[in-house]
């Protein structure tokens, strides 16, 4: 925060720093005597009847009345990672995309309208990359009827927390009703970590071009197995790992440099034994084979066991994504 040379907070932020990354802190209402503050930092989204809201790097807005401000000032943006791989926020929501690839796409200006029968939000969701080209209004109008035409539910995914993340469409979808129905982290980190662990299990995990149906099983989000399958195996290398009969799966798209693991999943009574670490080891392994050197994946906010084995293993946030859902 500011300090004046007087001692004093000082607030430095007006409403034409809308768009701009914030750190404000604001008196919190309470009964005590004395007063408490909490600070808040993201950015500002919109300033509008004497109430600020800014989004915080997980999408959450924080509605701040104007009157309890008592320091704000712009920020720059999170510096770059200095060691390990490192993407701007387009370079990876392109790679995230390319491996969960619709059956069918069409162009809004720079968004990308995606459709695959139902399976999987990623592929059939609206990718607010660039610019839509007309209004978003318009384009929002747009995106509903397409899907519509499509019996499917109208979803934009747009992203936080990074240079160049869309925190006034987030912003604005929230305002016209839209509903973010799910979020998610995009962790990255280095690749031959991984490949190094001492898994118990490693050299037992199957890895194959296409998913069998044990794998399609413990998966268990597959409605309709031919749509699943065309989108599963869609990628510029996929492979499918399986471990003790399906016990343990996992997925992984190599685009690159860059090695994708996606639905790591182990059944519920073989858990706390190792096979997911296995699965992602023997994945890593097959991925520095083919010249990748840096990893990804996504995993939902509400996931805190996912959670805790990627951080063991090194990988961090880059940004969050979410699927905003029209309203009905």
């Amino acid at each position: 925060m500011e300090i004046t040379a007087g001692g004093l907070l000082e607030i430095r932020i007006t409403p034409a720093d809308v768009g701009k990354r914030v750190s404000v802190r604001r008196v919190e209402e309470g009964g005590s005597a004395a007063p408490s503050f909490a600070d808040t930092v993201g950015v500002l989204t919109s300033w509008t009847g004497g109430v600020l809201t800014i989004t915080r790097k997980d999408g959450v807005s924080v509605h701040i009345a104007e009157s309890s401000l008592v320091a704000g000032k712009t920020v720059p943006a999170a510096p770059a990672r200095r060691r390990g791989p490192a993407a701007s926020f387009e370079e990876l929501a392109r790679i995230t995309a390319r491996a969960w690839q619709p059956l069918e796409s069409e162009p809004l200006g720079e968004w990308t309208l995606r459709a695959a029968a139902g399976f999987t939000r990623r592929a059939n969701s609206a990718l607010a990359l660039g610019d839509p080209g007309i209004p978003v209004g318009e384009a929002l109008e747009r995106v509903t009827s397409w899907y519509a035409e499509r019996g499917l539910p109208a979803y934009v995914q747009a992203a936080t927390g990074a240079a160049g993340t869309q925190e006034l469409l987030c912003a604005e979808l929230e305002r016209r009703g839209w509903v973010n129905e799910v979020s998610a982290q995009v962790r990255i980190g280095a690749l031959a970590p991984v490949g190094d662990l001492d898994a118990d299990g490693v050299d037992a995990v199957r890895l194959t071009r296409e998913p069998d149906e044990e794998w399609l099983a413990r998966y268990g989000r597959v409605r309709d197995p031919e749509p699943a399958r065309r989108v599963l195996v869609e990628g510029p290398s996929v492979w499918f790992a399986s471990l003790g009969g399906g016990r343990a799966i996992g997925r992984l798209v190599v685009d690159g440099r860059w090695a994708g693991f996606a639905a790591v999943t182990v059944a519920p009574e073989h858990r706390r034994r190792g096979l997911a670490r296995a699965v992602m080891t023997a994945l890593a392994r097959r991925a520095l084979e083919e010249g990748a050197s840096a990893a990804w994946l996504q995993v939902e906010a509400d996931n805190p066991a996912a959670r805790a084995l990627y951080d063991g293993m090194g990988f961090t946030t880059h940004h969050a994504y979410h699927h905003f859902r029209a309203a009905a």
